[in-house]
């Protein structure tokens, strides 16, 4: 009987033994996954700009939230800076993959438009095309999406042009909404000399557009349709709002859908050239 309980005694011993080295490395594999996931995120913040321009009657807000689980860190991004001419771009994408290189990868894309926009061009189309023949050189196996706006604030006409990016959202005072749905072209990095249509509009009364990644409206409860309609209706409800308000609105709409994935939101709101006339000619601008 002694002999039997020193056998059990044992092989417990034994079984607590491989039971602590297992814990210990999942333990230390949970350490090196957190050290990832918190390089990847300080990577992609750090890479996302601090400011973004404005310019009378244009207000603007972004938000970025990371994907919630393991690696699926993502390479969501948004970016507004000032052109040569004085006009304002903006732009949003999502890189393929959820990891550390996608999210370094996002910051070259951004690193490239910023490059080729500065060189003089202010056509949307021109720099997502130059854009792309760069990004294909590189022949890296990752590719982005990219939606990219040019706001000339005098004459209050905005561009756009689409690399393969879900259109975006917009709500007027008149009590007007929609999804813009121009076309585009592939994604960037896909294929060498794809053609970008660049759309034109005015803006000519006041209201709100949204540029977003599919991480805000697409998730296991909710179909991308759904998502953009749930978006277009918070931007009909709170189309007088300040654009931080209503960036915060639809980034719930992200935690309705219990996205996995990170999501990006950048909101335009603008008054229109009227109601800027009427303000400079009280000011006693004009």
């Amino acid at each position: 009987m002694g002999r039997h309980r020193h056998a059990r005694s044992a092989n417990a011993d034994d079984l607590l033994s491989q039971l602590g080295r297992l814990t210990a490395r999942a333990r230390e594999e949970i350490e090196v996954q957190r050290a990832r996931v918190e390089l990847a995120e300080a990577l992609q913040r750090g890479m996302l700009p601090s400011a973004l321009p404005t310019a009378d009657g244009l207000r603007v807000a972004a938000r970025y939230s990371p994907a919630r689980s393991g690696l699926d860190i993502g390479g969501d991004w948004y970016d507004g800076f000032r052109l040569p001419d004085g006009t304002l771009a903006f732009s949003i994408g999502d890189v393929q993959g959820h990891d550390v290189e996608a999210a370094a990868y996002m910051g070259q894309v951004r690193i490239v438009l910023r490059a080729v926009a500065a060189t003089g061009t202010a056509d949307p189309g021109h720099i997502l095309h130059t854009a792309n023949e760069l990004l294909v050189a590189m022949d890296n196996p990752l590719f982005a999406t990219c939606g990219f706006l040019r706001f000339d604030p005098v004459t209050w006409r905005l561009e756009s042009a689409r690399a393969g990016h879900n259109g975006a959202v917009f709500a007027r005072a008149d009590g007007t909404s929609g999804i813009v749905q121009d076309e585009g072209g592939l994604p960037l990095a896909v294929q060498e000399d794809e053609p970008y249509p660049v759309t034109r509009h005015r803006l000519d009364q006041p209201g709100a557009l949204v540029l977003l990644t599919d991480g805000v409206v697409e998730g296991p409860t909710f179909h991308l349709e759904e998502g953009l309609a749930e978006v277009e209706r918070v931007l009909r409800e709170g189309v007088h709002e300040e654009p931080d308000t209503l960036a915060d609105r639809v980034m719930e709409v992200a935690e309705m859908t219990g996205h996995s994935d990170d999501a990006a939101v950048l909101v335009l709101c603008y008054d229109g050239p009227e109601a800027c006339h009427t303000a400079a000619r009280r000011a006693g601008v004009v």
